[in-house]
């Protein structure tokens, strides 16, 4: 809609400043004729907004001008406080900058949307982390943002899961990153992916960080993941599953077995389900118990046969 357009480029140019016509189209997603047309409508209607002409102009805000975020829809309001994650926040050290944030932005609000936006509060909890993950402690989250925040080089002893343990590394910080309640910390040279709680000492070194021109933060930790995901499943296992243990799968094994899954005569399913390791799957299968049988690979077959038959003898006696 118009309007809301309108009130888009308001926003970008008090956020971002000078901007030319060809960037708020291209932000945007319209045509620069459009752009000229709101433009005009925005000085029509008294908005203190002009255009330099060259090769440096585009357009600009009157210093000092701002606007109230009356051209919120209902749900972006709703969306923004739904965002406001306190305990995350309060972890950088931001938990009263977030609640003032949110006092000032409710307050802009015209009386629907603040009705709307104080209901989904109090309709909607989020809590990230999940029910069986601890509550590690990271004593340096706080030093490594405002690291990345100032472009500040890291010195950190940091203890990692292959030997040698404890290393020690200088790290550039390009970004954090909140997965499932644990915070990483993206850094060059690479770049390369560090957890933050195993941060034993840090330091902050000489220099700043130089951003490469084209990282971008989201972009990288997608990547990352996918990489993560396929180092993750690293083999597949042929198993016969019980109906029972065929409805407890989650995740990669779940749609594993809606791919491949058949059903045999006796009521269980044939499946290829991906696995981590040999030895991570015998730890995962041997807690399904006789609810599973795994025709292959061999080496796995052969391992759970052995760790069955020293179960049957230790219990033998009782």
């Amino acid at each position: 809609m118009k309007s809301s357009r309108l009130v888009s480029i308001l926003l970008l140019l008090q956020t971002r400043g000078r901007m030319t016509a060809a960037q708020l189209a291209q932000e945007l997603d319209v045509s620069v004729r459009t752009v000229y047309r709101d433009v005009e409508a925005l000085h029509t209607a008294g908005v203190p907004l002009y255009g330099d002409a060259g090769h440096a102009g585009g357009y600009q805000l009157l210093a000092g001008y701002r606007t109230r975020l009356t051209g919120l829809s209902a749900g972006e309001a709703e969306a923004l406080f739904l965002s406001g994650i306190p305990g995350p926040a309060a972890e950088l050290g931001l938990g009263s900058a977030l609640a003032a944030a949110q006092l000032k932005l409710r307050a802009a609000l015209p009386a629907e949307l603040r009705d709307q936006a104080d209901r989904m509060r109090s309709r909607f909890h989020l809590d990230a982390p999940g029910w069986y993950a601890s509550d590690d402690e990271v004593p340096y989250l706080t030093a490594v943002a405002d690291a990345v925040w100032h472009s500040r080089v890291l010195d950190i002893r940091y203890r990692r899961w292959k030997e040698p343990t404890d290393v020690d590394r200088r790290l550039e910080p390009y970004g954090l990153v909140l997965k499932a309640g644990r915070w990483y910390v993206v850094a060059g040279p690479g770049p390369r992916t560090f957890r933050v709680d195993q941060i034993l000492e840090l330091a902050v070194g000489e220099g700043k960080v130089a951003l490469p021109v084209d990282f971008d933060l989201a972009a990288y930790w997608q990547r990352y993941q996918a990489d993560f995901h396929a180092r993750l499943h690293g083999g597949d296992a042929l198993v016969r599953l019980s109906p029972a243990a065929a409805g407890r799968l989650t995740g990669a094994a779940a749609r594993a077995l809606a791919d491949t899954g058949t059903q045999e005569a006796d009521g269980w399913t044939r499946a290829v389900l991906p696995i981590e390791s040999v030895d991570h799957a015998h730890r995962e299968f041997l807690a399904m118990g006789a609810e599973i049988e795994v025709l292959g690979p061999p080496e796995l077959r052969a391992r759970l046969a052995a760790t069955a038959r020293a179960l049957a003898e230790r219990y033998a006696g009782g």
